[in-house]
């Protein structure tokens, strides 16, 4: 049997190893974003404190949109509830916006999840148009500089360890100046 060499073939081989061995692996249903920049989000809580995404630069934030009326964000909340709990002192801040609804139908929601949660009210709905999701729920992950890297789209388990360990891993990106 002849052996035959064709280096184009090898060129191409090649360039998919190194393609495949400089490409993030990311957890099911998180989408890597072209670094577009945060839209605007000044809201008050439900305690009324003011709250500005971009005064709150130089760390990375978890932005996430949601309804009560939403079934998966029904279903998702009391994974960010464990979430939180097992980031502990992680630098990540969870910034969760409730989309269009009132303060009572939040407490309400909340009080049969028994989450102690204080979520920004966008009562309006105005904030949340001018981020786009595709849906309820989603999820921005605004990189120190305020700049969107990553979207999730729909409910997840973020307290399931493929989750908890990219958050993580964005507080070391944080920490080395990525």
């Amino acid at each position: 049997m002849k052996t035959v060499f064709n280096p184009s073939l090898s060129v191409c081989f090649l360039v998919m190893i190194a393609l495949a061995a400089g490409a993030e692996t990311l957890p099911a249903g998180i989408m890597r974003i072209n670094g577009t920049p945060a839209p605007a989000l000044q809201l008050d809580n439900l305690d009324a404190e003011a709250y500005d995404l971009e005064a709150s630069q130089g760390h990375w934030r978890f932005v996430h949109f949601w309804a009560s009326w939403c079934g998966p964000c029904r279903k998702e909340m009391p994974s960010i509830g464990r979430m939180i709990t097992d980031l502990g002192d992680s630098q990540l801040e969870i910034v969760l916006v409730n989309t269009a609804e009132t303060e009572d139908e939040v407490f309400t929601f909340l009080g049969i999840i028994a989450l102690d949660l204080l979520p920004l009210m966008d009562t309006d709905g105005q904030v949340t148009e001018l981020w786009q999701p595709r849906g309820l729920p989603a999820t921005y992950l605004v990189d120190p500089a305020g700049k969107i890297q990553y979207q999730a789209l729909g409910g997840r388990d973020w307290d399931k360890p493929v989750y908890l360990e990219f958050l993580r891993s964005l507080g070391s990106l944080e920490s080395r100046g990525d």
